[in-house]
């Protein structure tokens, strides 16, 4: 979309003001807001942001650094192809945002460019990424003045859907205006809550959604009168929120399934260096995927969250899921599914580093095994051992310091990003030491 369409757009609806979004090493989601007129202006040079900016915490402190402090500034610089009205807001719209040094490149500490690294790196390969996370999200009625969960429905109950019927059909409408594509639809295992499915998109797409998704939903339920968390584990007595990542990877040139084997029907042996990539890396790759102190309380054996390394067809509680394809759409629907990510990652830096940690299988052929056809708490402590499967870490620090000795992930990042990224979630982990598990869950509750 040229600048030209934009303003056009916007002078249609009387648009008011145009948010620059972004996601911060935090995983929240920030913005500024400029006026229409501003555009042709802020598009080309961007919109000034502290460097700073992206040393914040959830609880906005900023994290130690000697590379940034109060002096540098970077910007705020519009992806056209974003542009979105917002169909929530009172004549708002909405632009994604790359973080660019003064001069217009990449800037080292922008996720969004990180991820697009690694979509670079698959096309040199003649190979794209179709992805979509899967949130899951907890809606809460104000009650006795504090939040508490919508309804007491059970998973699938058509109670549930007939309860928050109201909101989730303003969702879908919301969803469909901004292109996100709504698939399937159900009340999910705790209280209160939800599941709207969107459809998958190239990669620098599904993170984008997962931004848009994110804003739709909170935004919503406040106009709902209702709450919407999307914490990790918004109450300590409920099922925690997942955003279950899915991920297929497609030959450019043929248009083929890398991961499906047409000669079998089943999934490739190029799909399985893919996973071995995954379970290489699966302990760093969780400071990015389960990011926050709270994302350890969701990932707990016997939650169906996929606390253990090992991954299996159709199996919820391992880390990585072979989902069974579609009958007659075997090809189109073979994928993956990561199942220990949640809502409180930045999607950029999850989903890049995703990429990465498959590619160093695909490089390696690594082996990933044998596929995983039970419960690992079945398997008993020393059979686990004998098969290689592997609690994943129990806390955050722990994840942290497994990302920290990943030359493969850290080195993707780059020592910038990685450094920035580190120092933010170790500033998290120490605040959220120094304090009761109460303000925990209040912090957590709703920051995502």
């Amino acid at each position: 979309m040229t600048i030209e369409e934009i303003m056009q757009r916007t002078a249609a609806v009387g648009t008011r003001l145009v948010r620059f979004l972004y996601c911060d090493n935090g995983g929240i989601i920030r913005a500024k807001a400029v006026h229409p007129r501003l555009l042709p202006q802020t598009t080309l040079a961007g919109l000034g942001l502290m460097q700073a900016a992206q040393l914040q915490t959830l609880l906005d402190r900023v994290a130690p650094s000697e590379r940034i402090g109060p002096v540098g500034e970077v910007r705020l610089t519009p992806d056209l192809a974003t542009f979105v009205l917002l169909p929530y807001g009172t004549r708002l719209a909405a632009l994604l945002c790359d973080l660019t040094t003064l001069d217009g490149a990449p800037w080292s500490l922008c996720p969004r460019s990180f991820l697009k690294r690694q979509v670079d790196r698959l096309a040199r390969r003649g190979l794209r990424a179709e992805a979509a996370f899967e949130p899951e999200f907890t809606l809460c009625r104000w009650s006795e003045n504090r939040w508490v969960p919508f309804d007491e429905s059970l998973r699938y109950s058509t109670y549930g859907m007939m309860m928050a019927g109201g909101f989730i059909d303003d969702l879908v409408a919301a969803l469909e205006a901004q292109g996100l594509q709504p698939e399937q639809y159900y009340p999910e295992q705790g209280h209160g809550q939800q599941e709207v499915t969107i459809a998958h998109a190239p990669a620098v797409r599904a993170a984008d959604n997962q931004i848009l998704y994110r804003e739709t939903v909170r935004a919503l339920a406040g106009q709902h009168g209702l709450a919407a968390s999307m914490a990790p584990r918004p109450f300590p007595s409920d099922s925690g929120n997942g955003a279950h990542l899915h991920l297929s990877l497609w030959e450019e040139a043929t248009g083929r399934n890398l991961l499906y084997d047409p000669a079998t029907g089943g999934f490739s042996a190029a799909g399985h260096h893919f996973v071995a990539g995954l379970l290489a890396h699966l302990p760093a790759l969780l400071a990015l995927t389960c990011p926050s102190v709270n994302s350890y309380r969701r990932l707990q054996p016997a939650t169906w969250a996929g606390a253990f390394a090992c991954y299996g067809p159709d199996n919820r509680e391992a880390a990585i899921r072979l989902p069974s394809p579609r009958r007659g759409a075997e090809e189109a629907t073979t994928r993956l599914e990561l199942r220990p990510v949640d809502n409180a990652a930045n999607p950029y830096l999850a989903l890049g580093a995703v990429l990465a940690a498959g590619l160093d299988g695909l490089d390696r052929r690594l082996d990933a095994g044998p596929p995983l056809l039970l419960d690992p708490l079945r398997l008993g402590e020393e059979a686990r051992l004998q098969l290689g499967v592997r609690r994943l870490p129990q806390s955050l620090p722990v994840a942290l310091d497994a990302l920290q000795a990943d030359p493969l992930l850290t080195g993707a990042l780059g020592p910038e990003l990685a450094a920035a990224y580190l120092a933010v979630k170790r500033q998290e982990a120490a605040d959220f030491a120094a304090a009761d598990v109460d303000y925990e869950f209040r912090q957590h509750f709703l920051k995502y």
